[in-house]
């Protein structure tokens, strides 16, 4: 990784509390407890494909995983792996300092081609220096050349006893068959609004900052699923709080960072279209393009509010999901909405608002494309 990640004694959330044993991840227990059994029993295999979404633990795992694999108290039989960065055996010292020289990561989205790949073969002949295994940690892998693949594959079907890769990719569709069929395959999924608060609301406590609920639930709402982006926000928000002496994180101050269109717009919008008050609705575009906001994000926060009405219209059953992924408030609101509008409605609205996200690449005005979606469907 290029970037600067630190700046005088700071150094960023998501590197700062990135986990150092398979203990404090959250969110993969299905991936923790299958690598952990592998791991007791000596089963590793040679080949694993980790994917999911961005953000949710892929790489942090990889790299866990070399770890477990070579830390010298596990070959020692001593039942555990160093648990603390104060008492470390030297693989795991040189692993948490990231410069072991048998963990190899490669960017496939920077280094894609068949002379990489090649490269890496090379390397795979060697015996580790240091430890018992060489991990070769391949990112975003479905951005290699076909050629590329087709010399990975050679690697894969007959790779040395002393390595072990793992592939991670956003894009599992973009991954041969033939590599997938290879290797063991892990889904790792987002996680849940719960989850990523509890995260955020722990990082806050050992960073000595009250952070509300609601500034929590927002960030988490935003994250998507991703620990790494909610890490990266809540540090944002830190910053932003601080400069003003500030050690009490609000809802406000996590809004004004984040640039959001608050929740109560975005519900009387919806509420506008539900009574088919094309001039309220209309009124209200302008006033929130008049404030500033984003209006593709507007509009992709309507759409997103929409489908959890849409589920809801569906199935009321789904409740307890929904307000896993937008909280409380925003799912009483979602409930009330789906017992108005029949589900063709909404899926209508949800299908011409995902055309004018389109149309506002071309926009001269960015508001225009909803206001001609709003006229068409309440006209």
């Amino acid at each position: 990784m290029t970037a600067q990640l630190f700046m005088g004694n700071h150094q960023v959330l998501y590197r700062k509390y990135r986990p150092y044993t398979f203990n404090e991840i959250i969110g993969q227990e299905h991936v923790v407890r299958t690598l952990t059994n592998a791991l007791n029993t000596d089963k590793v295999a040679h080949a694993y494909l980790f994917t999911g979404p961005r953000g949710t633990g892929k790489t942090t795992i990889a790299r866990l995983l070399a770890r477990h694999v070579n830390c010298v108290k596990r070959s020692d039989n001593t039942g555990t792996v160093c648990s603390t960065k104060d008492d470390v055996c030297i693989n795991c010292a040189s692993f948490l300092f990231g410069n072991h020289p048998d963990l190899i990561e490669i960017d496939a989205a920077s280094n894609r081609g068949i002379d990489e790949i090649r490269a890496l073969k090379e390397g795979i002949r060697f015996m580790p220096v240091q430890a018992s295994h060489k991990f070769f940690i391949v990112d975003e892998v479905h951005m290699l050349t076909k050629e590329a693949f087709n010399a990975l594959l050679k690697t894969l079907e007959e790779p040395p006893s002393h390595a072990i890769f793992v592939l991670a990719t956003t894009e599992i569709h973009k991954v041969p068959s033939t590599i997938s069929s290879r290797c063991q395959r892990f889904d790792f999924k987002r996680l849940n609004l719960e989850e990523i608060k509890n995260r955020l609301q722990g990082i806050g406590a050992q960073e000595g900052i009250n952070i509300d609920d609601a500034a929590l639930e927002l960030i988490a709402i935003y994250a998507d699923g991703s620990e790494r982006d909610a890490e990266s926000l809540l540090d944002q928000v830190i910053s932003f709080a601080s400069g003003v002496g500030n050690l009490n994180i609000t809802r406000e101050d996590a809004a004004s960072v984040l640039g959001l269109v608050e929740f109560s717009v975005i519900r009387e919008f919806i509420e506008t279209l539900v009574a088919k008050n094309s001039s309220a609705a209309l009124a209200l575009i302008n006033s929130s393009a008049e404030k500033g906001y984003d209006m593709e994000q507007f509009l992709k926060a309507s759409i997103a509010y929409l489908r959890e009405i849409l589920l809801l219209s569906i199935n009321s059953e789904v409740i307890e999901y929904v307000v896993k992924r937008i909280g409380k408030e925003q799912t009483e609101a979602a409930l009330a909405q789906a017992q108005i509008l029949s589900k063709e409605k909404v899926t209508a609205i949800i299908e011409r608002f995902l055309e004018a996200v389109q149309q506002m690449k071309y926009s001269p005005s960015p508001q225009l494309p909803i206001e001609i979606a709003v006229v068409e469907l309440l006209n």
